[in-house]
């Protein structure tokens, strides 16, 4: 199955959630958003959000500073 992650083309073998695919990359926080086809996911829908052929998925991390 096709996607785009962050813009760039990936390949997954299998049916995959949100969750999953979030899990397998390495986030520096805890603080981060979802967009999936330029739609914002809630988090309690990431685990049974199954991804589909073509879709466009965001990942957002939010970084503080000062």
């Amino acid at each position: 199955m096709q996607i785009v992650l962050n813009g760039e083309e990936m390949t997954t073998t299998r049916d995959i959630t949100i969750e999953e695919l979030v899990g397998s990359m390495e986030l520096t926080t805890e603080r981060y958003a979802v967009e999936i086809n330029e739609e914002l996911v809630p988090r309690s829908q990431h685990a049974s959000h199954k991804l589909r052929e073509g879709d466009r998925m965001e990942v957002v991390q939010a970084i503080g500073g000062g």
